[in-house]
């Protein structure tokens, strides 16, 4: 445990808890926590989740917009539902994603745990688009990956950042239930 990956938590648990609730803090702040956490695994060597961190950077701001323009009058983030073809389509380009980083990530660098990395890094940028989009099953897809990535974390001896996303899993659960409860038709 050091310094930065305190802070990355942090900021990251704070950031994620504002999504949940549907605040558009939660935009600047997981911008935020994504440098700390870029930085952060960059030092252990989990290349695709680093890599990770900068598209989640973009995503970010595409989600800034996105929720910026998806908000009714009353200033509430307008949840939409995710149709199913779309839901297979994102799962289908999650998977593609894996065995593509996983590959490059297995010839081409010295990644610790480069086919899990890749995996769970491609399915949370699908994950994180859909939350772009303001679609309540974001939070399932989270739930999911965040339990494997509690794996990976503890595997590495990132005994903090296993923490958050355990409570990530629940911050998910949390946010999947305001987000149902506030779906539109």
């Amino acid at each position: 445990m050091t310094p930065l990956e305190i802070v990355a938590v942090v900021v990251s648990f704070t950031g994620i808890w504002l999504t949940a609730t549907r605040r558009m803090l939660c935009w600047p702040v997981n911008l935020i926590a994504c440098a700390l956490y870029f930085k952060l695994f960059l030092d252990v060597r989990l290349y695709a989740d680093m890599v990770l961190q900068a598209v989640f950077g973009i995503a970010i701001v595409y989600g800034w917009l996105a929720w910026a323009r998806g908000k009714v009058d009353s200033g509430d983030v307008v949840v939409e539902p995710l149709r199913p073809s779309r839901a297979l389509a994102g799962l289908a380009a999650g998977a593609v994603g894996a065995v593509v980083i996983g590959w490059f990530m297995s010839h081409y660098t010295n990644a610790a745990l480069p086919w899990a990395d890749a995996t769970l890094s491609s399915f949370s940028l699908v994950a994180q688009y859909w939350v772009a989009r303001r679609h309540a099953a974001n939070w399932l897809l989270w739930i999911a990956v965040d339990i494997l990535y509690v794996a990976m974390f503890a595997y590495k001896g990132l005994l903090l950042t296993a923490g958050l996303y355990a409570a990530m899993v629940v911050l998910a659960v949390i946010g999947y239930r305001r987000w149902r409860a506030r779906a539109t038709t």
